[in-house]
């Protein structure tokens, strides 16, 4: 009863949240210039006054105005960053929760570090500098810069995107920490990932992080790397932080991560914890073609639908109410 109450309160939430842009959401996919390396693909989100239609999204379909004009206004913005092998729309239900809230959302493919691409995905450092790119495009290279308020940006991020938020918003890393950690967990994800890429960095290759003070608030759930964070890795992460785990992440498993995290942050972070939830839960639901093509990622612990109804809806509040 308690969570059919909880799935209920946060769909109320959620279409309150919702109900403050009347308007429909545009979509296009963009390629970013990259100084010295290859281009960054970015899909970007944005409140619009076009019609929409249900248009393909990999293995998803979305409701979007596709390459409609962003509307009149200045509108906060998020950037995202997704997790290990991953890609730019494996939140696009997120994105869009944020976009039907008033929000322009920019969601980055990092270089090296997708489903069609491995040979850089142990350089978890680059990724807070794909962030910078992003941010310095969508203010002012993106040919709807002018409806973004620069003095209004959040970003969000899920387990390897949830580092590289992190960094950007003025995390160091401790890479010293690396090997130990494996030696004593060689079953965890990451230390497996160090044995299946033998031709990328074993560690992270240097613990120079981009930073971006421009970044004001941001929603971080799963974080990787936890075990390298202590508090003076994050003791210039002062902005407000709401901070998700799983309750039975099987792939970045407690204390190590989000616990980790949430204990050296300067800022006791909003902290949520998702029960019954696993790791890959804080992901988009499912389609039948993903479940099909990466069944893994598909596992039904919960039902991520209504698990999502009430995610999305505290990521649209805080959002909301710490980007003023």
């Amino acid at each position: 009863m308690m969570r059919i109450v909880a799935w209920l309160s946060g769909l109320a939430a959620l279409f309150l949240a919702q109900a403050a842009w009347a308007g429909a959401v545009g979509f296009e996919q963009v390629s970013i210039p990259v100084s010295g390396d290859k281009p960054l693909v970015a899909g970007i989100w944005y409140p619009t006054d076009a019609e929409e239609k249900v248009t393909p999204l990999r293995m998803f379909a979305q409701s979007v105005a596709e390459g409609a004009s962003p509307s009149a206004g200045r509108h906060p913005m998020v950037v995202m960053s997704h997790g290990t092998g991953g890609w730019f729309g494996e939140h696009y239900d997120t994105a869009l929760a944020l976009a039907r809230a008033g929000f322009v959302v920019a969601a980055v493919s990092h270089t090296g570090d997708t489903y069609e691409d491995r040979s850089r995905t142990l350089r978890i450092t680059e990724r807070p500098g794909h962030l910078v790119r992003l941010i310095d495009y969508m203010t002012g290279e993106w040919r709807g810069a002018g409806q973004v308020d620069r003095g209004r940006i959040g970003a969000f991020g899920f387990s390897a995107g949830g580092f590289t938020v992190l960094g950007a918003a003025g995390a160091e890393i401790d890479i010293s920490r690396f090997q130990p950690h494996c030696a004593a967990h060689p079953h965890f994800y990451d230390c497996l990932m160090q044995r299946l890429h033998p031709n990328t960095t074993g560690a992270p290759a240097t613990s120079a992080v981009a930073h971006d003070p421009r970044i004001r608030a941001a929603v971080v759930a799963a974080p990787a790397m936890g075990f390298a964070l202590d508090r003076a890795a994050l003791a210039k992460v002062v902005i407000p932080i709401q901070l998700w785990r799983a309750e039975w992440d099987s792939v970045l498993p407690q204390p190590y991560y989000a616990e980790a995290v949430r204990r050296a942050l300067p800022r006791p972070p909003e902290y949520h914890v998702a029960a019954g939830a696993d790791h890959f839960d804080f992901m988009a639901p499912c389609s039948p073609a993903l479940a099909k093509d990466a069944p893994e990622i598909c596992v039904p612990t919960l039902d991520r639908a209504a698990f999502h109804a009430t995610f999305n809806a505290e990521v649209v509040r805080f959002f909301r109410a710490n980007l003023r």
